[in-house]
């Protein structure tokens, strides 16, 4: 059998939906036969691959780097899944739009602070006007809504996945759910 190489990225969330998936528990190491995890938060590799079958997708695109980073994962994934609320609506994340981004980074690093109030200058990607879902910016395949979704629905649709199936998931999960 051949194995199918899985990919998983998070973009801007809370990690909710990667806790989701590790809450498949025993099924997920089952499942585990069929694919080799060749890049995720979840593991330590650095590189995305050229060549991955599945992506799945975690988060809204509220940064430049989340940008350049969704972009090169589309141009390298075969099927692009987006997993969870903010990948879909930017659901949370989105709770900034309303206001521009230097008021944002005012709230977050001035009127909050108690210590060396400053806006950070290294290793905070530049925020770009307003959080999106991935699909405003590249082509996705398969949307998988939820906040977190259960494990069972990610259970399901990765199973569809790893069988070449497109996952029908009517009925089976809502937003906020």
């Amino acid at each position: 059998m051949n194995t199918i190489k899985l990919a998983t990225v998070w973009l801007d969330g809370c990690s909710g939906c990667h806790m989701s998936f590790l809450d498949m528990d025993e099924r997920l190491l089952e499942l585990a036969a069929q694919f080799e995890l060749v890049y995720s938060p979840l593991v330590d590799f650095k590189t995305f691959p050229d060549e991955v079958d599945v992506c799945i997708v975690e988060g809204a695109v509220s940064s430049d780097e989340d940008l350049e980073k969704i972009c090169m994962v589309r141009k390298r994934s075969k099927k692009l899944v987006s997993l969870g609320d903010c990948a879909i609506t930017a659901n949370v994340p989105a709770m900034r739009n309303p206001f521009p981004v230097e008021d944002v980074l005012k709230r977050a690093y001035y009127e909050n602070a108690d210590l060396q109030a400053q806006t950070p200058c290294e290793a905070i990607p530049k925020l770009l006007p307003m959080s999106r879902p991935a699909h405003e910016y590249v082509p996705v395949d398969v949307f998988i809504c939820g906040c977190p979704p259960p494990a069972d629905v990610i259970h399901y649709a990765l199973s569809e996945l790893l069988a070449g199936r497109t996952p029908d998931l009517t009925d089976k999960t809502r937003f906020g759910k």
